[in-house]
């Protein structure tokens, strides 16, 4: 039995090692064109409408496209806030079993987004995914988010993915640097909590202080 199991192990170890680049990119390549489709077809309103229709079951595509920098129609930061507004929000106030579940939702979605880029990096190469169309980060970009990788290691992960304009940014070095796979998810999903975390904060004082009134 236990040389069974060993068997199938390297089985499974010898394809991934032969066509894991072939699926990894197939599922990205997927996501592509699912994230050109809507940014030719959709706007932020339109992930709106989505999301207070078709609720939950629809926040995790756009997630995992946010993940893989892929979101072309809309903002990464209107969609926690965007969701709260339509799913979790009633007359009587939050609703918050809804609110842990689009957090739920959301992590799992962006960080497997992340993964899927990471592993491109780290079987692609960096100078693979330059070439490609749907990578739209130019190298000038990319060589800087390299040196905060290599000065801060591994941590600057979830760092990075808390904070605006540089969220995801450490993907593509993490994976080039070839980190542990199971490692760098968690991170990935530690720098989403957080990032949501305050977006959801700021759209809540944002309410309660009248200031989205102005727009």
């Amino acid at each position: 039995m236990a040389s069974l199991d060993s068997t199938r192990r390297s089985r499974l170890r010898g394809f991934a090692e032969d066509y894991g680049l072939i699926v990894v990119a197939g599922f990205f390549f997927l996501l592509a064109v699912a994230g050109a489709v809507l940014f030719v077809f959709g706007d932020e309103q339109f992930a709106q409408r989505i999301i207070d229709t078709y609720g939950l079951p629809a926040l995790l595509p756009i997630f995992v496209l946010e993940g893989a920098m892929l979101l072309y129609f809309a903002p990464s930061e209107a969609l926690v806030p965007g969701a709260i507004e339509f799913l979790a929000t009633e007359p009587s106030g939050y609703q918050w079993p809804t609110i842990a579940a689009i957090f739920v939702v959301a992590t799992v979605g962006a960080t497997l987004g992340q993964v899927a880029l990471f592993q491109l990096a780290k079987r692609g190469g960096r100078e693979w995914l330059l070439q490609k169309p749907w990578f739209r980060i130019d190298e000038s970009k990319l060589d800087r988010f390299d040196r905060w990788f290599d000065r801060w290691g591994k941590w600057a992960v979830p760092v990075s993915n808390a904070l605006l304009f540089t969220r995801g940014m450490l993907t593509v070095p993490a994976g080039v640097a070839e980190i542990d796979t199971r490692e760098f998810a968690v991170l990935s999903a530690a720098g989403t909590v957080v990032f949501e975390a305050w977006l959801a904060l700021a759209y809540h004082y944002a309410v309660s202080l009248g200031l989205l009134d102005f727009f």
